[in-house]
């Protein structure tokens, strides 16, 4: 074993250290015992965890090869390396530093042979699991279509990220998916296909995990070892460790004892792929007397900004508390924007965007955060209008998305029977049996014949050429095709879309996904719906995308940022824009349905990271109404705009949309305080204030979001036959009244259900 660097003498004082404040230098010299780092947003984590690294070393207190360091990222793990070198001026070789499952594998060749594997085994990518899984659930005699091996891998992996192998799984945690597939017969494919992976000395990325807490747990000769091996244990990103990664780390810390776990708590936002905050929240109780270290000062955003943020977050009751502060200027307030529908908020952020650029600003520190990935459209189609170069942060564009792209591919074939690339692309999309024998004879007609693929499927099906099967499922989805396509003059075109992609079982394919981006890919293809519903014809949406995927991203361009809150996790931005902040949209409604309080919780951390993410200036976007599955609906503002303090906040109106602005919201009113029960927005809020809500107004005081506001219980005033104007849809005619909601046929936009206050009377309308 190599010698401890010593490059100062016992007792010198080290230069790197004054470079620390207070706080990081104590997270530093703490070396003996549990230390838990409560790392704020800015506050230097890095630097703290790095030089705490470099202080082991050139103190002497350990070797490289006696340390344990994990991150959750390859980038991570080489910033560390790269820093702790820059530190010692020398690089550092022997040491344990790599992501948990990098470090993982690496023990797990070591010791392969105790567990029934040889040092050589695959890591089967994700690809490789599911025909793997797909094998042994055939052997089975589960077919695919009733129970997706995509959705049955996933329950696996839940269980692996869990610790649990098949022998361990409680009775009460089997679950099932739906009829097709018991809890019984899932724990059956589990124990099948870890036997599987063992004959073909494989394993996958739960396992790496999940067989070293078996090694561990089964081998106290080797846990040992590791126990005299490392004398310091260093985790990074600790908040969102999942319950195997946490039994594992406990495990290597019972040895010396000296493990050391930064972390933020407010920052936990990857519940939903096995992360749980409740790790680092008792820490103090797994590791009795361990020492809290707070770093609460704030080396990146403006003082009302963390203000903000502070406020917020102080509304979850699962924290360990700390609040930010800096030495910097106080700035300017974050600003609350109200808007009339997504594209006027598309419209004030980019008209935003120009003026910042005007102003010398680079587009490089602007960002724009959204909850979902569907909210990109809108923003993504405004900046193509105006020229803004943009780039989309840790996914495609949304066009580019796989299953935009496959349901584009439906709507050509719908529109062009000819286009034959669209037409191969959903042949077997969702999976119908139609598979490389049937496109080969469609290849061979089509080249023979000089006709295009959809013609040459239409004539194998006269045919004997292909086997029944195929050919009734061919026939079948050439006579929806056939079907659809009889509907285009008498079913609205965003309509027709939705039925085609229900009845093409597309949408059910998703549906029945269980992996995490499938609600995602869901929402892509609502979001979807609603495009095609801002144009004319079908033909004309579909000209449109095509000249939009023609722009392509120029390498090198100053380019405005666009991601989810997700993606941006650990980036800051001179400027934010926060848009979306919605009931239903944020907090997510899907998140708060399964998991309750919970996700509530992690909702507001995941909007206390988006604001945190700002330097100098955050502005918040809500809409009044937004565009769902082609139909208008009035939109309610966020709980989470109630909880931001209003000393530090600056709402906004639009005067060319709002007729009526009084002095501001009633934030901190109260609303907040009853935001923890279950149920819709409207049933927490009196049946009173639910009717305000929904036509823009706050609680006590508020602002007007609707073109007009006509305080009527009935119809606003409005009668039937009455002639009236709507800002989006234009002039139209009322054809029924119920309550304050009309059905009313427009002139272009055909009918529609509006609510009362979002009209005026035509005369008033010039």
């Amino acid at each position: 074993m190599p010698e401890p660097i010593q490059t100062q003498p016992s007792g010198a004082q080290y230069p790197y250290l004054a470079e620390l404040n207070q706080a990081q230098r104590e997270a530093v010299e703490t070396l003996d015992g549990p230390v838990l780092v409560l790392a704020g947003a800015g506050t230097g984590k890095t630097r703290a965890l790095t030089t705490r690294l470099g202080h082991l070393l050139v103190t002497g207190r350990a070797t490289p090869g006696q340390i344990l360091a994990v991150t959750f990222t390859n980038k991570a793990a080489r910033e560390m390396r790269e820093r702790v070198a820059a530190l010692l001026q020398r690089p550092v070789e022997g040491w344990w530093l790599g992501t948990f499952h990098a470090i993982a594998a690496r023990i797990l060749r070591r010791h392969a042979e105790r567990i029934g594997l040889r040092s050589d085994f695959t890591i089967l990518d994700t690809d490789d699991q599911l025909r793997l899984l797909k094998q042994v659930m055939a052997a089975a005699g589960i077919e695919d279509k009733k129970a997706p091996a995509r959705a049955v891998l996933g329950v696996i992996q839940s269980w692996k990220d869990r610790g649990l192998t098949p022998d361990k799984v409680p009775a009460g945690q089997t679950g099932g998916l739906g009829a097709e597939l018991s809890g019984s017969r899932l724990l059956a494919l589990y124990r099948a296909y870890q036997d599987r992976l063992r004959t073909l000395n494989a394993c996958d990325f739960g396992d790496l995990m999940l067989h070293n807490l078996t090694l561990f747990q089964t081998c106290p000769d080797v846990l040992e070892d590791y126990h005299r091996r490392f004398r310091y244990l260093l985790v990074d990103e600790y908040q969102d460790i999942n319950v195997g990664q946490y039994l594992w780390l406990r495990l290597l810390a019972q040895g010396h004892r000296n493990i050391c776990c930064v972390g933020d708590d407010d920052q936990s936002i990857y519940g939903w792929r096995g992360a749980e905050v409740d790790n680092i929240l008792r820490f103090e109780t797994d590791f009795p007397g361990a020492k809290v270290v707070r770093l609460e000062r704030n080396y990146r955003s403006t003082g009302r900004i963390l203000a903000t943020a502070s406020g917020l977050i102080a509304h979850n009751k699962g924290r360990l508390g700390k609040t930010l502060w800096t030495e910097g200027a106080e700035g300017e307030k974050l600003r609350v924007r109200g808007l009339w529908d997504g594209d006027a908020e598309a419209r004030f952020v980019g008209e935003e965007i120009e003026d910042r650029q005007r102003k010398g600003l680079a587009l490089s520190k602007i960002a724009i955060l959204v909850r979902t990935g569907a909210q990109t459209r809108a923003f993504e189609e405004r900046f193509i209008t105006l020229g803004l170069p943009y780039r989309v942060v840790g996914g495609a564009r949304f066009y580019e998305r796989l299953e935009v792209r496959d349901a584009l591919a439906y709507l050509r074939v719908l529109d062009s029977p000819s286009h034959d690339l669209a037409f191969e692309r959903i042949l077997n999309k969702p999976k119908r049996g139609l598979g490389d024998v049937t496109l080969r004879h469609m290849h061979m007609l089509s080249r023979a014949a000089g006709v295009p693929l959809y013609e040459a499927a239409r004539r194998l099906v006269e045919t004997d050429e292909l086997r029944p099967a195929a050919r009734r499922s061919l026939a079948d989805f050439l006579a929806n095709f056939e079907r659809w396509r009889g509907m285009i003059d008498t079913v609205p075109h965003p309509e027709l879309a939705e039925i085609l992609l229900d009845e093409s079982g597309y949408t059910g394919m998703w549906m029945n996904d269980k992996s995490p981006d499938a609600p995602g890919r869901l929402e892509n293809l609502k979001e979807l719906v609603n495009a095609i519903a801002e144009f004319d014809t079908l033909a004309g949406f579909l000209e449109h995308v095509a000249l939009v995927m023609e722009l392509n991203e120029a390498e090198g361009q100053d380019m405005v940022s666009i991601m989810t809150l997700h993606a941006a996790k650990g980036l800051e931005f001179d400027t934010v824009f926060l848009p979306g902040w919605e009931e239903g949209l944020f907090p997510s409604q899907r998140a708060l349905d399964e998991s309750g309080l919970r996700a509530l919780e992690e909702e507001r951390r995941l909007a206390y990271v988006g604001l945190t993410r700002a330097r100098t200036r955050a502005i918040v976007s809500f809409a009044a109404n937004r565009l769902l599955h082609g139909s208008w609906a009035p939109a309610i503002p966020s709980r989470f705009i109630d909880e931001l303090p209003k000393e530090h906040i600056e709402v906004e109106s639009d005067s060319g949309l709002y007729g009526a602005t009084a002095s501001g919201y009633g934030f901190g009113s109260g609303f907040s305080q009853n935001t923890e029960a279950e149920g819709t927005a409207s049933e927490r809020w009196s049946p009173g204030m639910a009717r305000a809500r929904q036509r823009g107004m706050h609680r006590d005081s508020f602002i007007d979001v609707t073109a007009r506001v006509i305080d009527s219980p009935s119809g606003g005033g409005f009668g039937k036959g009455n002639r009236v104007f709507h800002q989006k849809f234009g002039y139209g005619r009322i054809m029924k009244v119920e309550g304050d909601r009309l059905d009313i046929e427009f002139e272009k936009a055909g009918r529609k259900k509006v609510i009362a206050s979002f009209v005026l009377p035509a005369e008033q309308a010039g």
